[in-house]
């Protein structure tokens, strides 16, 4: 090989058809170097200086002609010590999830990859912000436990083995939690999350199955959209990190790997800067906000006072904003420890209980941690189920925490940031214990999809747009029209009228209360009768037409009730078809009988 006259941009390492290309930027005044391996050997092959007279800016730069890439490792000296490359596109020699090495030991290094992934005409899939069902995991506790059945365990090439799952239960988008390489040690704790330093453009080694981690991260997403699922990755880039390196990390996201988003940090990176740069225009570019979180939780355990939130957050459109809805995320209870812990139980963290978030608005419904009593398993079963149906009938878009369909539990731990271990992964023998569960969330997900007027692409006004005499959404109470705001109240009606968009009507009764509240149905148009399609006492979807003189249903305490408004006709023909349904199969089995 040859070296030859380099260019400074762009900063990492650019492979040609002629030349190899190595840019970094180094501090004034320190010494740099470039430190070459031949793969398979330990001690550098060549250290090639880098001098800062011939730096542009504080950019330091030099090519080679004639270089096979596929034989070469490369790091960096500056100021006498190795040093990775920022903008490394891969590392090797760190496999093992918390293994310690030293970089002087020269067994991490920085590989020179070729572009040449054949991605088989794969665009990203740009699913409308409406009609997104995301689901938020971490890679390697998705599948890590024994219990997850599957070949690659903790890999990018486990999430593709759980892919007929995750279209099963209904979800078109994971967001995953960081999979770039990241300082797994911090002081005394090990760094399971991935926040905190990184190396933003390297896929993490030990994410990988196999030893060419950015090919297996590509054909994650590749069949990940060919199931018709988006990618969503976590960045929350570090205090004090470049504008510009944020920019062309998340660019080279979208370009090299068809990320279809990303979760970004506001309070650290400027919100304007990367919803308006052009080249990001068609991802999905979203911050957290615990908002809708907060007020669920706080609705789902009976406070008072909360109802005007509640509305705001049931018809908030979250494309304006880039935020999402959720009840329970990494940070803070899974779903099966907020309605079963009233505080957090991080002693296995070894910060003495005084560290993840203090206020949880959570409620264990009579005892604190696991129990055997019929009654409150019953009961904390019903607040998931209610905790399910906020989530998934409000109109922004939804975001599951991976496990919370099967029961997933921390066991009270609500910062799990250092447990690699049973306690952070997700335990795929609770599926089997709360099927009842997973077909539960499954029913919500398919209900949601095939009725519009639940996820509306545009904000709902309150206004009657159609002249049919129903607003697009109102409030109602014991007495219709009217909301039922005063303090004490923990119960809300809301009618969505699909007139407009050609699709059902939907009324729900939400009662949050110890007391069991009527409520006063609004009157259909002519030739409609409202049915139940689901009550969260029951938790089944399920078919059950009201007579033409009931004017009010009662709701259960801490109950939610779902109807939909059918025309007569309509409704009856369907009863009869499926009672003759009932009737053939009836008359097959009675006939295998004899």
């Amino acid at each position: 090989m040859r070296m030859v006259k380099g260019t400074p941009y762009p900063l990492g390492v650019t492979v040609s058809d002629d030349k190899i290309n190595f840019s970094v930027a180094v501090p004034k005044g320190k010494s740099c170097a470039l430190v070459l391996y031949k793969k398979g050997y330990q001690v550098p092959h060549k250290v090639i200086e880098m001098p800062e007279e011939y730096a542009m800016g504080r950019v330091r730069f030099l090519a080679f002609e004639d270089m096979d890439p596929d034989k070469y490792e490369y790091n960096y000296k500056i100021d006498g010590k190795i040093v990775i490359d920022p903008y490394a596109r891969e590392l090797t020699g760190h496999k093992i999830f918390g293994q310690k090495e030293e970089l002087e030991s020269h067994v991490i290094r920085c590989r020179i990859l070729k572009d040449g992934f054949d991605w088989k005409g794969d665009v990203r899939l740009s699913i409308p912000y409406h009609e997104v069902i995301a689901y938020s995991l971490h890679v390697r506790g998705f599948t890590k436990h024994s219990s997850s059945h599957i070949k690659h365990k903790g890999t990018f090439a486990g999430i593709v083995e759980k892919i007929t799952y995750l279209q099963e239960l209904g979800i078109n988008q994971i967001q995953c939690m960081p999979v770039y390489e990241f300082e797994e040690h911090t002081g005394a704790y090990q760094n399971y999350w991935g926040y905190g330093k990184g190396l933003y453009f390297a896929p993490k080694a030990a994410y990988a199955s196999g030893e060419n981690v950015s090919n297996e991260l590509k054909e994650m997403i590749l069949a990940c959209h060919k199931a018709g699922i988006e990618v969503v990755l976590e960045m929350p880039f570090t205090e004090g990190v470049l504008p510009q390196l944020v920019l062309e990390c998340l660019r080279f996201y979208m370009f090299e790997y068809h990320v279809d988003g990303f979760i970004v940090n506001p309070y650290r990176i400027p919100w304007e800067m990367i919803s308006e740069d052009p080249f990001l225009k068609g991802v999905k570019i979203i911050r957290k906000e615990d908002g809708f979180q907060n007020t669920m939780r706080r609705f789902l355990k009976g406070d008072e006072g909360m109802i005007y939130s509640v509305i705001e957050a049931l018809r908030h459109n979250t494309k304006e904003d880039g935020c999402y809805n959720y009840i329970t995320g990494h940070t803070g209870f899974t779903l099966n420890d907020l309605v079963s812990y009233d505080g957090r139980h991080n002693e296995a963290n070894g910060e003495r209980n005084q560290d993840g978030p203090q206020y949880n608005y959570s409620w264990n419904c009579g005892v604190e941690g696991p129990s055997r009593k019929k009654s409150i398993v019953a009961f904390r079963k019903k607040q998931v189920y209610n905790a399910f149906f906020l989530l998934m009938m409000a109109q922004g878009t939804p975001c599951i925490l991976a496990g919370d369909e099967f029961g997933n539990t921390q066991k009270g731990n609500n910062n799990v940031y250092c447990q690699d271990n049973d306690l952070s992964w997700l335990d795929w023998g609770r599926l089997k214990n709360h099927q009842d569960l997973f077909e539960y969330v499954k029913s919500l997900i398919r209900f949601r999809k095939t009725h519009s007027v639940l996820h509306r692409e545009n904000p709902l006004l309150g206004m009657d747009k159609t002249a049919c005499g129903i607003p697009d959404v109102s409030y109602h109470g014991e007495n219709a029209w009217v909301t039922p705001g005063d303090i004490a109240s923990r119960q809300l009606g809301v009618l969505y009228c699909g007139a407009e968009i050609n699709d059902v009507d939907c009324f729900i009764a939400y009662n949050m209360h110890w007391e069991s509240h009527v409520f006063a149905l609004p009157k259909l148009n002519a030739h409609k009768k409202w049915q139940i399609v689901l009550d969260t006492t029951e938790g089944i979807m399920k078919t059950e037409t009201l007579l033409d003189e009931q004017k009010t249903i009662d709701v259960q305490p801490r109950s939610i009730v779902l109807l939909v408004g059918k025309d007569a006709h309509e409704s009856v023909k369907k009863v009869l078809e499926e009672s003759a349904e009932k009737s053939i199969v009836k008359e097959k089995e009675n006939a295998v009988e004899s």
